[in-house]
Parts: structure tokens; sequence; C-alpha cells
């Protein structure tokens, strides 16, 4: 897959922040009640030290990499994988919002708090709100800062779906695509050219993470919390145009995520609320519901952001918890290996009835990379890190996280099956 200029300095970056390492030992779909702003004191997991800022050796010259290279390129991530504290690596595992950790709600701009937020925590990515975005100029300006403040690059996120969920459309009429179900009749290529103006307007602005396209199929007309973000009401005709989506996405550079995983379509109960459930087989859920991950996984998907979602024939927790749903079905029989995501744990499905310990070492543990938007993130960090100390969670599979985060991150690779 030829590489974009894009993807070339993003390569540049990634690589070149080994040698930083070196020297100083690196929601989704409607709006919901953020975690709490952060005090800005020092989270204290047990012997784990945040990593030495004051450095300010100069970001060496990097000779651009072939993309067909990718043993050389394993070999750089695996540097850098060794060159980071557990701290860095546990933070590169956070999605968070830029509000929690400067402590600054609706915060538009880089400043000192914003420097030393991202110092303190130098996390995997940002997501932004529509309380973030001002102007054209102005989110232009953030994101570009936000990249060159930070020592590996971010995942800058947003949730632009189309239609009623779509941040840069409603608040800066960026882009004129409605929700998706508006195309349901019109075919593979307008979804795919859909997904191309999304990205364009994503990219224009700095972004080259969007939390889209969701592949839940709106089977249920009693469900309102996905309703017409859904391609489609049928289940084959939806895996037709989420693959599109997804291919569309990729052509842009644009960093895609497949979302509720198992399929939200067909719940009665909305997690932004409280508890969701679906009432289906896997055999079901296997002809049904994962018919569009099935496919948009194949069309080359970067990530695939779990629902909390509870499958009652298959596990009693939440999808976001379970071993089964993420490692056994989606890893092992749908053959994913990209980077999984959760959807907001600031969301009632999980905040009000799991503690944030227990939801970072079991969401791990069950397979997820990315944690976004945990309730707080000192408590997460520190649970972490003594998990691994102790045994309850192996390095190695923080590692392997950090792998599929870093690949993503270089631009060379979707889903790496």
């Amino acid at each position: 897959m030829a590489k974009s200029v894009k993807s070339k300095i993003i390569a540049v970056l990634v690589l070149a922040s080994v040698a930083l390492f070196s020297c100083s030992n690196d929601l989704s779909s409607n709006d919901l009640t953020l975690p709490p702003v952060q005090e800005e004191t020092e989270p204290t997991p047990p012997e784990i030290i945040p990593p030495d800022t004051s450095d300010t050796t100069p970001i060496p010259t990097i000779p651009d990499i072939d993309p067909e290279l990718i043993d050389p390129i394993e070999e750089q991530i695996a540097e850098i994988i060794a060159s980071m504290t557990l701290y860095e690596k546990v933070c590169q595992m956070l999605i968070v919002a830029l509000d929690t950790i400067t402590g600054t709600p609706g915060k538009t701009i880089v400043d000192d708090a914003a420097i030393a937020a991202l110092e303190l925590y130098p996390v995997g990515g940002v997501i932004h709100f529509s309380p973030n975005i001002e102007s054209r100029e102005q989110i232009t300006l953030l994101n570009s800062s936000l990249q060159e403040i930070s020592k590996l690059p971010l995942f800058i996120a947003v949730d632009e779906e189309g239609g009623g969920v779509a941040r840069l459309k409603q608040k800066l009429n960026a882009h004129s695509v409605q929700d998706m179900l508006t195309y349901e009749n019109d075919g593979e290529e307008k979804a795919f050219e859909n997904a191309v103006i999304i990205s364009q307007a994503l990219a224009e602005h700095g972004f080259n993470t969007n939390f889209a396209p969701v592949a839940d199929v709106w089977s249920n007309p009693a469900n309102s919390v996905i309703g017409k973000r859904a391609f489609s009401t049928d289940f084959e005709l939806a895996a037709d145009l989420v693959a599109s989506a997804v291919r569309g996405y990729n052509e842009s550079n644009i960093i895609c995520s497949l979302k509720h995983f198992p399929g939200h379509g067909n719940t009665y109960e909305d997690t932004h609320q409280g508890t969701a459930y679906i009432n289906k087989t896997f055999d079901e859920l296997r002809d049904g519901e994962f018919l569009p991950f099935i496919t948009g996984i194949a069309a080359g998907a970067d990530m695939v952001m779990t629902g909390h979602l509870i499958v009652p024939d298959i596990d009693e927790l939440p999808a976001t918890l379970s071993a089964i749903l993420i490692t056994d079905i989606l890893r092992n029989e749908l053959g994913y290996s990209g980077v999984v995501i959760t959807d907001a744990l600031a969301m009632n499905a999980i905040s009000r009835h799991f503690d944030t310990a227990f939801v970072a070492i079991t969401a791990i543990n069950a397979g997820v990379d990315i944690l976004l938007l945990p309730v707080n993130i000192d408590e997460t960090i520190s649970a972490i890190t003594e998990a691994v100390l102790n045994g309850d969670i192996h390095e190695s599979r923080i590692d392997e996280s950090i792998r599929r985060i870093l690949l993503l991150k270089l631009g060379l690779v979707h889903n790496p099956a």
C-alpha cells in the first residue's frame, strides 16, 4: 500500500521518538458527561516514576522509511517499546479529553496547562467534543500544536459519523454528509464517497482518527440510540456499505473505528444511560450483527470499538470487559488483530456498575488495547501499573497493545490481520 505524505511524516516522528526515549528513558456517538477534570497532581503508581520531561534534545532527522520494509520497522517498534517506562506504556493506552487532564472545561488552545498535562500524562491520544471546536483556524491550530508537544504522535479523534453525530459538521459546517441511513439505497459507491468527504474535512482540520463508521444495524425500530446512524436496517446491505466506508477512510488515510461490537442496533436500552442487553445466541449474532464487523475487518478497519453490551448467552460481563467476546470471538473467531478500543468508560453502563480499577484491569486482560475516556485517569494508571507489578497483568500483554498502537501510528497497516 502506497504511503501518503502524511504517513511519512508520522513515521518519521515515531521513529525519531526512539532517540528521545533513549535519552530520557515514551465516543462514541451521543454527547455524554465527560469524566471530571483532574487536579494537576502527580499520579503515584507503586515504584513508577513519570518520565523525565526536561530533556530538550532536538528531534534528529530520520531518513524516510520504505513501507515495504516491515521487519526493520518491527525492530524500531521493539526498540521504542524497550525504551519506554511502564508508566509511559500505560499512558499510551489511554485516549482522553483535553478538558479532563488540563482541568479546563471546553479547552480550545495549547497553553502552559496543556503542555504540563501532556508531560504528566503522555497519553496515546485525545478526543475533542463540540466545546473544543470554535473555528476552523482554532481547531486546526489546536491539533497541530498538540502534535508538536507530544513525544509520540497522538491519535487526535472525534465522532464524525455524519448527520446528528458530527462535531465538525455541526460547529463549522465543514461538510454536508447526513445520517448514514439517508443513503441506504444509494449503493456502495456513495458510502465510499461519504467516507472520503468526511475524511477530507477531518484531515483539513488536523484530525487523524474518526470513531466511525457505525457497524450497528438498526434491526429494532424501538432502538433510539442507533436509529438513523446505522447504514441500513438489513444486515447484509449494512455489511456491504460499512466495508465501502472503511475503504473510503483507508484511502483517505484517516484511522477509522467500527462500532459498537458486538452490535448495538437491536437493543432496547442505551448504554449512555444504563445496562443494555443483546438477547441473541452466538449463531444468531454471527448471521446478523457480526456481518458488518466481518466485512469491515476484511476491508481493513484500523480499530474496533467495543460496546458496553451484555450478551447473556455468551457472558455476564459487558463486551468491553469480556475476554470471550474480545479475544475468543472478535480476535480468534473473526480474525481481527488490529487495535481494540472501548467505548467511553464514563458511560453509565460501565461507570455505574464497576469501579475504575476493575474496569481497567479486566478490559486489558480481555484484550482491549485503548481505554477511551476513563473516569479517573490517576486511578486507572495506578491500577494498571500495580496489576503489572503484582502479576495480575503480564507486561507482555501491555507490550502487545503498544505494538499494535505504534503500528497504527506509523500509518503502515490497516488491520494487520
